[in-house]
This record gives C-alpha cells, sequence and structure tokens, in this order.
C-alpha cells in the first residue's frame, strides 16, 4: 500500500474524522496545547500509533509549517464521474462539477478544492498527466477540504466534456477572452465550470468543447487573476444564482 503524509492540524484534524486508514501519528514532544488535544483524543480513539518526536524529525518529513503535528496515511483515492454525478443525484441536486485544465501548482488545487467543498461543489476532474495531483501541499492548502470532496483523475479532459454534455451538463469555461462577462450570464442548472492552467489557460481543444466562454472584468494593471482566485470567484456567481433560483 502507497502511503503519503498529511501535514498541519486542520488537515490532520479532517483526515482523523474520515474513513482514510491513518498509520501513525508523529506529535511534536513538548507541552501539548489546543486541536493538538484534540487530535490525539480522536487518535487514541481509533488506535492508531501516537509516536513522539522532535521537532527536527517533523521538519524532515513535511518540509515546511507542521504545527507540531504529521499523519502517515493511506495513499489518497480518487473517484469516478460516476460516482461525483451519483453523489448529486442522490442529493436531488443539479450537478455541479469543477474541471481543472492543467492546474500545475498543489497550492492552486488545494485553494481550489477548499472552495469548491466550501460552495457545496459535487466534484472535482483533474487529468491525470501534466497536472498537480492530491499530495502533502494540496491537504495542507485545502485546509482538509480535500478528504469531503470527490475528486476524479481522468485521461482526457476533453473527451470527459462530451461525456457530461451527454448527461445533460452546460459546460462554462473561464477565458479572457470570453463573449460575455460571468455576471450577464445564465449559470443555474446542471453546469461544469472549466478553469485553464496557471499560464496558459484553456486548451484549445478544451476551449472548442465548452459551450460557453464566460469572463471576469479587469480594471487594474494586471490583466489576469490567480487561477484560484478567479475560480473563486466563478464559483460563488454559480451557487449565487442557483440559490436565488430556489429561494
Amino acid at each position: 500500500m502507497e502511503e503519503q503524509y498529511v501535514v498541519g492540524r486542520n488537515p490532520v484534524l479532517e483526515v482523523l474524522k474520515s474513513s482514510r486508514e491513518v498509520e501513525k501519528l508523529y506529535i511534536q514532544k513538548g507541552e501539548l496545547k489546543g486541536s493538538i488535544n484534540k487530535i490525539v483524543g480522536i487518535a487514541k480513539e481509533r488506535n492508531i500509533i501516537i509516536q513522539r518526536v522532535d521537532k527536527n524529525k517533523l521538519n524532515q518529513i513535511s518540509k515546511g509549517n507542521h504545527q507540531g503535528v504529521v499523519a502517515l496515511v493511506e495513499a489518497y483515492t480518487y473517484s469516478t464521474i460516476e460516482e461525483i454525478l451519483n453523489y448529486a443525484n442522490k442529493l436531488k441536486e443539479d450537478p455541479f462539477l469543477i474541471i481543472l485544465d492543467g492546474i500545475e501548482d498543489p497550492h492552486n488545487l488545494g485553494a481550489i478544492i477548499r472552495t469548491a467543498e466550501c460552495a457545496g461543489a459535487h466534484g472535482i476532474i483533474i487529468p491525470k498527466r501534466r497536472a498537480a495531483s492530491v499530495n502533502e501541499t494540496v491537504y495542507k492548502s485545502s485546509a482538509g477540504a480535500v478528504e469531503h470532496i470527490f475528486v476524479a483523475k481522468v485521461n482526457n479532459i476533453s473527451d470527459t466534456i462530451e461525456k457530461l454534455k451527454d448527461e445533460g451538463l452546460w459546460i462554462y469555461g473561464a477565458d479572457m477572452e470570453g463573449e460575455d462577462y460571468y455576471f450577464n450570464m445564465d449559470l443555474k442548472g446542471p453546469i461544469a465550470l472549466v478553469i485553464g492552467s496557471e499560464g496558459k489557460g484553456l486548451s484549445r481543444l478544451v476551449k472548442e468543447k465548452c459551450d460557453f466562454l464566460l469572463k471576469i472584468p479587469m480594471f487594474g494593471k494586471v490583466s489576469s487573476l490567480n487561477a484560484s482566485n478567479a475560480a473563486s470567484v466563478l464559483i460563488y456567481e454559480i451557487i449565487r444564482q442557483n440559490y436565488e433560483e430556489k429561494r
């Protein structure tokens, strides 16, 4: 079984609350304060091995701000598109998916996952190649939200878009040269939002597959938003429109 590390208090707490297998918990030596006590309590309830180690050991494992705790867990299990759509159907909700076309920075991937989970999106779709995968950094930057949302890995984003169209979803791509501003577009119903890579945006084939291309107005001297910031703006506009529709 492959294993990976989850670093930081919130991510570790969320993984302990999930069904994921936790092999071992590394806790920094010294006085236990705040949420560390809660983490240790849950770990003891689940009969997870707890090892007290010095700070240098955690620094070597995590390569970052571990906040005194690191969990050794089984490798992340990706979902399928079918699982995501079935989940939406089970909730009796129109499917709302986020498709990421080549996001390479795991910090951006984690931030988008966090926003999507907070907004109640049903799942994230990422490509298998030339893109960030769920790793230690994604756990950390998503604040553990990755444990509470489906993430599917697919071979081909363009083919996946066609499949989602067959399932009745409308595909909206974020593009600086989109046909209209996002707040002028009808974003209600079953929908998949496509966010392009940090530098290149949407690939040509993916852009051609989208039903609509929407843009965010830019009035400053910087011509574009960070991918995760743009995703947040658009995700919550979709939520706003659908929430108003339901009221």
